[in-house]
Parts: C-alpha cells; structure tokens; sequence
C-alpha cells in the first residue's frame, strides 16, 4: 500500500482539516515525521488506520478532539505501482449522545476507487468499508497495526508471536491460505490411503 493523501479533522490534536500530501513529501525519498512527544505524529499514523478499520492502535476510545464532537478523515492510498487506480476511505465520527461522556460512533463511511477519471463506489456503509479494505490489502486491522502501523513500544510483536498466528498472519500477508488448505487436504488423503493399507495388512496377517 502507498499513501498518497490524508485528511483529518477534529482528531486528537488537529482540531482544523490538515492535509498531509505524500506524494510531494516522497517526490525527493524517504522523509521523516518529527516533533515533541504529543505534537501529534501518532495521530497521523492513527488517522490511516481509523480510515481503513475504523479502528485505533492503541484501542482508544475517545480521540476525538476535546473542542469537538465530531471529526472525520479521508485517506487516499494506492495498492499497485499502477498509480492510475487509487482508493478513497472516507469515514466520519461523532460521539453518540453529543457528550464527551458518550462513546464514539462511526456515523458515515465511503470507499471509492478512482480508476483515472471514472470513479466507483465500493462501499457506502461504515462495516462494508472495513471489509473491502480487509480483502483490498489482505490485511485485518490487528495484521495492519502489527507490520504496517506499528505502536510505540511494540516495535517486536511480530517477532514474539506463536507460531500459529505468526503462520496465519504470513498466510494473509501473502494470499497463502490456498496452499495451506490444499496441503492440508493431500496430508489427509495421504494418511487415509495410509490407515486403509495398514487396516489391509492386518486383515491379511489375520488369515495367516
């Protein structure tokens, strides 16, 4: 997944719409988000992920601004170095009784694809556009904050996964689930081919 374009208002620190264009910043190469602790370079991080899963690294519930009762965010990213096709996640959130008090709802979510100059709406509901960012980037919200989005002090989750969901992440990761179900499927073909000659043998040792 490439970045291209992040807009986030009323989230944590940024009260006013800011947008972050990332195609100007990687023009020249790599770049750096620099700052004092708290200035808000998590928030940007967070603002991609809220976009995609409606969700927080960091399982915060409230960031929303303390000015604010609402804000929003818009992220424009690309999949494939076909820079023609891009994605928009649009998503919106408030909080439920109008209260600093009450929890957070996302009330609105949108994902667009812009293929050139046509676009096409993937999905217009806040759970559709979870899903289609799920299938889009093979990646679950949990996947994408452990080897995209990775939170401050859990830089080595990855590595100090079991086995098993360090196995099912790659699988993910990688469109292998395929190849472990047909793996899977020969392994128990094999072991029944195996039980019935075994199963033969004995019948035969039997009559001798």
């Amino acid at each position: 997944m490439r970045p291209l374009q992040l807009k986030l208002k009323g989230i944590n620190s940024y009260r006013e719409e800011q947008v972050i264009d990332f195609e100007t910043l990687t023009s020249q190469g790599l770049f750096g988000i620099f700052g004092p602790t708290g200035s808000g370079k998590s928030t940007i991080l967070d603002a991609m992920t809220l976009a995609l899963y409606s969700k927080l690294p960091r399982d915060t519930k409230n960031f929303i601004n303390t000015n604010e009762t609402t804000a929003s965010v818009s992220f424009l990213f690309s999949i494939t170095t076909d820079r023609t096709r891009k994605y928009l996640a649009e998503r919106s959130f408030r909080y439920h009784n109008n209260t600093y008090t009450s929890t957070v709802r996302n009330t609105t979510g949108r994902l667009i694809v812009c293929d050139g100059e046509n676009e096409t709406v993937l999905a217009d509901k806040p759970t559709e556009v979870t899903a289609e960012c799920i299938r889009l980037l093979g990646l679950t919200s949990e996947d994408f904050m452990r080897t995209v989005v990775l939170p401050q002090g859990q830089f080595s989750e990855f590595l100090h996964l079991k086995n098993k969901e360090r196995r099912i992440m790659l699988q993910r990761i990688f469109h292998l689930e395929k190849y472990g179900i047909e793996l899977t499927s020969k392994i128990s073909r094999a072991k029944q081919k195996q039980e019935l000659l075994l199963s033969k043998l004995d019948g035969e040792k039997k009559e001798l």
